[in-house]
Parts: structure tokens; C-alpha cells; sequence
């Protein structure tokens, strides 16, 4: 990340042009965590974060905007703090839940299974390149490729449920996703060198 993304971000929130409400897949799949510590993963302005404190987590809310962040300070159960997660790293073993939607950051992947209890959940939604989507990607590398969800964590969790399909993003336009609900196998961990030698 850089300054350069920290301004786009504050300006967006600024404008409070966002969502603010949950998503089906985290409304409707929260419930399956084992235990009640949450991390949301570019948190934006808090709306997972909310609807998760309502029903008894607690949440470690990051997120690259200080907008986002000051808007979230203050309110219970929910730890907001302002990382760039080109050099920030999740805490091992700690988490029952992540919430992960409309960001991508293919290193976090790993992360994100050794930050997770055994047994915990990870809840991921985000857009996927194809040529048919309506909204241009600020990005290409923010896209994901099809089946790459799939590839990587089915190695290390159980896919309670995953998807590709087509939707229309907030402002309208019809995109393709991919949604992921999964469970940590015992024993994965990806901190291992057996791992790279494989």
C-alpha cells in the first residue's frame, strides 16, 4: 500500500459512499465460528464489524484509512486500528472468525489460515477478472482469477461452501464474484518449510 491508497480511502469514506450493511454471506455464516474473537480484514467503515459486535464477538477491525478507523474508535467490542497490510502481520492462532470481502492482498492468504484457531471459519467474498464485468478494475491484480479461492485454501480447510457467480456491485454493476466459507483443518499451517518444499 502507500500514501497514495490511504488518500483514495479517506476521501471514499469521507464521502460515505460505502455499504452499510453486512453482506448475506457473513449475516449468514458468522454463526458457525467456534468461538467469539473476530478479525475483519479491510474493515472500511465497520459494517461487518458492527453486525458481528451485535452477536457477541469480539472484532480486530484494520483497515489501511484513517477515516475508516476514527470512525470506528470507541465503540464496544470492536479494537479499530489504522495497518498497511504490505507490512503488517496476523497474530498466529488467535482468531475464531475472519472476515475478508471486497479486498484483495494474495499474501494474507497464508496468514489468514495460521491466524485462525483450529476449527475456525473464514468468511470471503471479493470480484473475480472476466471479461463480461461492467465495473473496470482500478486494478487487475485486485481480481481474482477464477477457481483461485478454491486452489489455494481447499488444501488447508474445509469449503463449507464456495461459489463463482454473477451480481450487481452497489453502484450497479453486474460483476462477477467468488464467495468462500471455510473451515481450518487440525494441523494446518502454513508456517511450516515443509510446506514450501512441497
Amino acid at each position: 500500500m502507500s500514501i497514495e491508497d490511504q488518500r483514495r480511502w479517506d476521501e471514499k469514506h469521507r464521502r460515505n459512499e460505502m455499504p452499510h450493511e453486512p453482506i448475506a454471506l457473513v449475516r449468514d455464516y458468522a454463526g458457525l465460528a467456534p468461538g467469539k474473537r473476530a478479525l475483519d480484514i479491510a474493515c472500511g467503515n465497520g459494517r461487518h464489524s458492527k453486525f458481528l459486535a451485535a452477536h457477541g464477538f469480539e472484532i480486530d477491525a484494520l483497515d489501511i484509512s484513517k477515516v475508516a478507523i476514527d470512525s470506528l474508535q470507541n465503540l464496544p467490542h470492536i479494537h479499530a486500528k489504522q495497518v498497511d497490510f504490505d507490512t503488517y502481520t496476523l497474530p498466529k492462532e488467535r482468531y475464531d472468525l475472519i472476515v475478508n470481502t471486497y479486498f484483495l492482498h494474495r499474501p494474507l492468504f497464508s496468514q489468514m489460515i495460521d491466524a485462525l484457531r483450529t476449527g475456525g471459519i473464514i468468511l470471503f467474498e471479493t470480484f473475480v477478472h472476466h471479461p463480461a464485468n461492467e465495473r473496470p478494475a482500478s486494478n487487475p491484480q485486485f481480481r481474482l482469477e477464477e477457481g483461485e479461492l478454491e486452489a489455494f485454501f481447499d488444501r488447508y480447510c474445509d469449503l463449507l461452501h464456495i461459489r463463482e457467480y454473477w451480481d450487481k456491485d452497489y453502484m450497479g454493476y453486474k460483476t462477477y464474484k467468488a464467495q468462500m466459507v471455510a473451515k481450518k483443518r487440525a494441523g494446518a499451517s502454513l508456517s511450516d518449510e515443509a510446506f514450501w518444499a512441497s
